[in-house]
């Protein structure tokens, strides 16, 4: 009987050193998140429209990047080839540095 009962200390001692390490990999995973780049440009990404004439702009995070459209149905021409529209904002921000802030969809 003395076997069994230590036998039972140790798993529940073993099953809360476990709970221990699994709460403590919650609250690091839930920890603070990166805040994203910033959106650079005043327009649409995807239609050139100007960002807020056709209400408030859909803002959403992808890949670390804060993007910002001048709705949600450029939402769907986005996620058919972000690359390319990643690459329009990259562009967009290059040219923002070097005072070159032309730019077209």
């Amino acid at each position: 009987m003395k076997k069994i009962s230590h036998l039972r200390q140790i798993f529940l001692s073993a099953g809360g050193a476990l709970a221990l390490v699994a709460l403590g990999n919650i609250a690091l995973a839930d920890g603070p998140a990166a805040k994203p780049a910033p959106y650079p440009l005043q327009t649409c990404v995807v239609s050139g429209e100007k960002l807020g004439e056709m209400g408030a702009p859909h803002t959403f995070t992808h890949q670390g990047r804060e993007i910002k459209l001048c709705c949600k149905g450029c939402l769907k021409d986005f996620h058919k080839d972000p690359a390319k529209y990643l690459k329009k904002l990259e562009e967009a921000e290059k040219a923002g540095k070097s005072g070159n802030t032309a730019w077209s969809p």
